[in-house]
């Protein structure tokens, strides 16, 4: 497993994708569904129809870097993101999607955040 900073943001595309797509077809989908750039620092995760296999797509430091993964049994949690084009996950959250611990059950204590109104709802 790659090591990520506990600030890192995730955003996890809420529909199904072919994991044929490589660096420019994920590129694409992150500028048209997020109207982001893929170079924002952001880590862009995407998740095929089975939901066992998950890329994630990032920026690192001097290019487009892309991590793969293909899960033996067992399938990733679905998560409705309603109308949104994504969910923005945190480091932890993104740990327990991979480890099979269901979001949909985790509470979490109330924190100071800083910030407005966020674009992507929080799980």
């Amino acid at each position: 497993m790659i090591t990520l900073p506990n600030a890192a943001e995730f955003l996890l595309y809420r529909e199904p994708v072919d994991m044929r797509k490589s660096f420019d077809g994920l590129s694409g989908i992150v500028r048209e569904k997020f109207a982001r750039e893929p170079t924002d620092g952001t880590l862009f995760l995407f998740i095929n129809r089975r939901r066992d296999r998950v890329k994630l797509l990032y920026w690192d430091r001097d290019g487009l870097a892309l991590w793969y993964k293909r899960l033996e049994s067992g399938s990733l949690e679905r998560i409705d993101a309603g109308s949104q084009a994504g969910i923005r996950l945190d480091a932890t959250e993104f740990s327990m999607l991979l480890s099979g611990v269901p979001l949909s059950r985790i509470r979490r204590r109330k924190r100071y955040a800083a910030g407005g109104a966020e674009k992507f709802p929080k799980n």
